[in-house]
């Protein structure tokens, strides 16, 4: 009877180390599915050690190289135009009649096509030197071919090169169907003796807390007349939700025949300057020196600001102090001071 008894207590205490045991990894397996504490790690911001001088955009590519600008047509048949949503500065002036021409000035990004590419005028060569660019047009004015040909500043032409750099597209008929790539512009500087190789100013750069305290009147529809007519009207609608400014003409957003990017813009600065005709086929001579009133667009606000021209380059200033831009895309509109800003530019919703 006893050895039964000591069976019984041997046999309780066997189960009850077995429930224990159980309870125990049951225990375990909840550990391990409970949500571990970690330690909250502080993401760093990503350090840069360059910066595009053009654009204030960082960068860990060391930049070196020479601006190139190139004369872009913008007739209504030479749209959408190739490249102009990668251009780092955009001039647009009146050439003859109330067609505008743009002088985009590259070298953040180089695109694989660029154009129409359409002649010289004496007043784009002069805007163009203010960024020391290799300058890059088809044709030219009898006052811009003295200049290009006298070597005073280094240039590929299609008058020299057209079918070798530059080819003929067949989706256009001339003069609204020159082209070129960055890749034959680098072979006509080596073919002329050129360096690619620059150490290029910078433009002034907004910090972040002052693009967030950017004060000034709403503006975000603003339209730039050039003419009575619709076609020729440069219209910039802000974007909030990219904090940029979108380019329409005619009706028809600004974008790359190519990819279909669109031309964003992140200073769009508008200023007036005098013009006076100068022959009977319409020709220009526009004074880019002497400084006058205008308007710069930022993050969906304008403030008035007098422009001056620093070292070739057109900037904006307020109470005799440079404006900052934001880092990005700028592009400069040039409009004859009769009528002026007041009478060609109007802001909407």
């Amino acid at each position: 009877m006893k050895k039964v008894k000591v069976l019984y207590s041997i046999g309780i205490s066997l189960m009850l180390l077995t429930a224990a045991c159980s309870n125990k990894e049951t225990v375990k397996q909840q550990d391990d599915h409970e949500p571990k504490q970690v330690d909250p790690i502080e993401k760093e911001e990503p350090k840069f050690e360059h910066a595009y001088p053009l654009t204030g955009i960082e960068t860990n590519e060391e930049v070196s190289s020479r601006p190139f600008a190139v004369m872009v047509n913008n007739h209504p048949q030479a749209r959408p135009q190739s490249g102009l949503h990668m251009a780092d500065v955009v001039y647009e002036v009146l050439a003859e009649g109330d067609v505008t021409r743009f002088l985009a000035v590259f070298q953040s990004e180089k695109p694989e096509i660029i154009g129409p590419v359409r002649s010289a005028r004496d007043y784009y060569i002069e805007l163009s030197k203010g960024f020391d660019a290799l300058y890059v047009a088809h044709g030219w004015s009898p006052e811009a071919q003295e200049i290009l040909n006298s070597g005073k500043i280094d240039n590929i032409n299609g008058m020299v090169y057209d079918g070798t750099l530059f080819w003929r597209a067949d989706h256009n008929v001339a003069p609204h169907n020159s082209y070129i790539s960055f890749e034959n512009i680098v072979e006509g500087a080596e073919k002329q003796g050129y360096s690619m190789e620059d150490e290029v100013t910078s433009f002034s750069f907004l910090a972040e807390d002052e693009i967030n305290n950017i004060e000034g009147a709403t503006a975000e529809h603003v339209r730039v007349s050039y003419s009575s007519r619709d076609t020729f009207a440069a219209v910039y609608d802000y974007n909030a939700e990219l904090g940029k400014y979108e380019r329409y003409s005619g009706g028809n957003q600004t974008v790359d025949r190519e990819s279909n990017s669109p031309v964003l813009l992140d200073n769009v600065l508008i200023v007036e300057m005098s013009h006076r005709f100068i022959d009977d086929y319409g020709r220009r001579a526009i004074d880019v020196t002497s400084g006058g009133k205008g308007y710069l667009l930022q993050k969906g606000k304008s403030q008035e600001v007098e422009w001056q021209n620093v070292e070739g380059r057109i900037v904006p200033f307020a109470n005799g102090s440079e404006i900052g831009l934001v880092p990005g895309k700028t592009w400069i509109n040039i409009i004859p001071t009769s009528p002026g800003i007041d009478g060609s530019v109007s802001f909407g919703n």
